[in-house]
Order: structure tokens, then C-alpha cells, then sequence
């Protein structure tokens, strides 16, 4: 069942969600507001973008060229009305397709900066999965493995190019390898928690194609501070205004 929603904390911007897939989450709004994002930049990409919460928030920090690429149709289909809803058809472009033939085309070295918010668990056949194919796709690099994205961002990328992650801790050394082997230099690591006490749950790393050695790693950002309420690093994320005060209707699924 479709439903329409305030994306978080954007009380400009609305997303169209289904209840039987998979929905965005916080991590969808940090990868955003963690990516680089050049006034130069003309072209960025968008990997795996789902109903396009990536790309919307995007919109409103750039005026470049933004480009979504969906495999799932039915999610690209939610993509595609959220973009309209927006009134954003003139700067998003979203693209029903398997990126891998995506990556086939002539299209090389074309884009400032590539995101992706990707399945975050290994597919294997003992592997627990969703009956909902959609979900499964959306968790389990069934169709898309972590080296598929990283090579297809190294021919993708401009030189001096960014391509920027979610994922989860465990794949860290995973991500730094693989983007090493690929030419893309890590070099910003930024470590998420729940709240002071826990365990990361988020990371978000950044490389650069060609980029010189060097990595910083960023002071750690806590989602929830003691008393449930979102800490004030994360609430500059948004934009919350009124936003108490208001009848906004916000759907976050931080694990599906």
C-alpha cells in the first residue's frame, strides 16, 4: 500500500513509500549531509536509489545534475512520483535499469561524485532472507556485491572524483581494500552510535578517485542523546524549523 510522507525532518519535500518494501532510512539522510558536495560539481550519481530519498535531499544542496539509478521497477516507479510530487523533474534523472549494464554504456569518467546507500550483508545460499524478493535485493548483495559498486565507480568517476558510502562497521576493512585495488583513495571515515555508551552501527566512508594518501577519520556522531531525543549535531541535518510544532507525519525505519 502507497503511502505519502513528509521525507525527515524535510518539511519541504515529500516521498512516496510502499508498506511491502523496503522504506529509506536515517541512513539515506547522513550519507547526503556526510558526502562532499562541490559548488562545481555538474553530475552526481546516486546508486541503488530506491524511491530517491538520496536524491532528494541532494536537491537541496546543489544545483547539479542528479541521477538515480534503480533496478527494481517498483521502486523506481515510487521514485519517479516522488520526483514529480517535488516538482524536481528538471534536476533529477532516474534510470529503470541493473547498473552493472548501466556501467556498460559509453558513459565513462563522467561523474563528480557518486553515492550509494548498497545492500549491506553478503549473499550466501545459508543466508536468512525476506520472502519479499524486493527487500532481500535491497539487503543482500544478491544482485549487486560491494566490488561490483567500487569498480563501476572507478570507470564512472571523473579523476579526482568521489564516490561516497553507507554501510555498516564490519565492511570497513572491506571498503578500504576494495576501493585501494580500485584507485580510489579513502579519506573521510565517520563513525555513527545509537547513542554515548553503544556500539557504531553506521558508517560512512568517502574516497577519492586518484586521491592522494591521506584519511581523516571525523569526530563520532551520536544519533539519540539520554533522553531519546535526536542530539543536536543529528537535528542539523534537517530541517526542522516549527518542526515540534507542527502535524508532520515522519516515517524512519532505522533497521528494517
Amino acid at each position: 500500500m502507497k503511502e505519502i510522507n513528509y521525507l525527515l525532518g524535510y518539511t519541504n519535500l515529500k516521498i512516496v513509500q510502499d508498506k511491502e518494501m523496503f522504506k529509506f532510512s536515517l541512513d539515506s539522510i547522513l550519507l547526503p549531509n556526510f558526502a562532499t558536495i562541490n559548488k562545481r560539481y555538474k553530475n552526481i550519481l546516486d546508486i541503488g536509489t530506491g524511491n530517491a530519498p538520496i536524491l532528494l535531499v541532494l536537491s537541496t544542496k546543489t544545483k547539479a545534475n542528479l541521477v538515480g539509478v534503480e533496478i527494481q521497477e517498483e521502486a523506481y516507479n515510487l521514485a519517479c512520483e516522488s520526483v514529480k510530487m517535488n516538482n524536481l523533474d528538471n534536476q533529477i534523472t532516474l534510470i529503470n535499469l541493473d547498473i552493472k549494464d548501466y556501467a556498460k554504456g559509453d558513459i565513462t569518467e563522467y561523474y563528480d561524485s557518486i553515492l550509494c546507500n548498497p545492500p549491506y550483508f553478503p549473499y550466501l545460499t545459508s543466508s536468512e532472507v525476506n520472502k519479499n524478493d524486493l527487500k532481500t535485493l535491497a539487503r543482500h548483495e544478491k544482485s549487486l556485491t560491494l566490488e561490483d559498486i567500487i569498480k563501476i565507480s572507478r570507470k564512472l568517476l571523473k579523476n579526482n572524483g568521489n564516490l561516497a558510502f553507507v554501510h555498516r562497521p564490519d565492511r570497513l576493512v572491506d571498503i578500504i581494500t576494495l576501493m585501494r585495488a580500485n584507485n580510489i583513495e579513502p579519506k573521510r571515515i565517520q563513525f555513527v552510535y545509537p547513542k554515548e555508551g553503544k556500539d557504531a552501527n553506521i558508517l560512512l566512508v568517502e574516497g577519492t578517485k586518484n586521491g592522494a594518501p591521506g584519511i581523516k577519520i571525523l569526530e563520532p556522531l551520536y544519533v539519540y542523546d539520554n533522553n531519546g531525543e535526536y542530539t543536536d549535531k543529528i537535528k542539523k541535518y534537517f530541517e526542522w524549523g516549527d518542526l515540534c510544532h507542527k502535524k508532520v507525519m515522519i516515517i524512519l525505519q532505522l533497521f528494517i
